[in-house]
């Protein structure tokens, strides 16, 4: 009987160490995916970023979404030039000296995804977007998951069809929620913005996720001109995750 037991428990055991080995093994491809679009998505992108003149051609960086990427600060003043957008336009034109590219904000102070899709195919298309970036979330909380997730997916299908890559954004933080929390509205937002990204199979920004392990170490506040709006400092931190799309690695740096 106590050999019997005996063989019980080693069973089980065995069963549970099988178990962490394969979520571990599980995480590690999710990670691995997760980095490999990231370092590869934008591959075409960085053909043309890297040709001299005069066989350059100009790059159009299309910023979609409300008053975070338009550079709002705090009581209406907007700093256009610090804004993530043009953040970003600095660090890909430094990293690719020869390259002629464009940012153009389609973006707008208080609007959320409902109305920039219904506006989407004559002020957003019209711009011959090489990559397009969506960053609607903070806004859309006032008009739910569920309509949301049909404006993105709108904007998104007509992106791609229209030969565009797309890049969604997780929206910054919001002081007057718990970042740490699973339940609030931007956390959902997040979750939802994550799953249309893994479906359509375009690039992700984790905004949310990068300021919530930002939290664990410091204050946001640091980050913040106001609730709702990052400063610059919290500007430069979204611009340098975006920045991570367009860099060579170190095996494809000279092709």
């Amino acid at each position: 009987m106590i050999f019997y037991l005996k063989k019980i428990n080693i069973f089980f055991a065995l069963s549970f160490l099988l178990s962490v080995n394969f979520a571990c093994a599980q995480q590690k491809i999710n990670t691995s995916l997760k980095q490999d679009i990231s370092e590869t998505y934008l591959d075409s992108i960085k053909v043309k970023l890297k040709k001299k003149w005069p066989n350059n051609e100009f790059v159009n960086l299309v910023f979609h979404g409300h008053s975070v990427p338009t550079g709002y600060t705090t009581k209406g003043v907007v700093d256009r030039l610090q804004a993530y957008p043009f953040r970003t336009l600095k660090k890909v034109n430094d990293y690719y000296p020869y390259s002629v590219v464009n940012t153009i904000t389609t973006s707008i102070g208080g609007e959320q995804s409902e109305q920039g899709a219904k506006r989407f195919k004559t002020e957003v298309l019209n711009y011959k977007p090489d990559v397009l970036f969506i960053d609607y979330a903070l806004n859309d909380r006032g008009i739910g998951l569920e309509r949301a997730k049909i404006a993105w997916e709108q904007m998104i299908q007509e992106a791609l069809a229209y030969g565009t890559k797309v890049v969604l954004l997780t929206p910054t933080p919001d002081l007057r929620e718990d970042i740490t929390s699973e339940d609030t509205p931007l956390a959902k937002h997040s979750a939802q913005i994550r799953a249309l990204a893994k479906k359509y199979n375009v690039g992700l920004i984790d905004s949310y996720l990068l300021f919530k392990e930002l939290a664990m170490t410091e204050p946001l506040i640091g980050y913040m001109s106001q609730n709702n709006h990052i400063n610059q400092k919290g500007h430069q931190f979204v611009a340098d995750a975006i920045f991570e799309y367009f860099k060579n690695q170190p095996n494809n740096k000279n092709k």
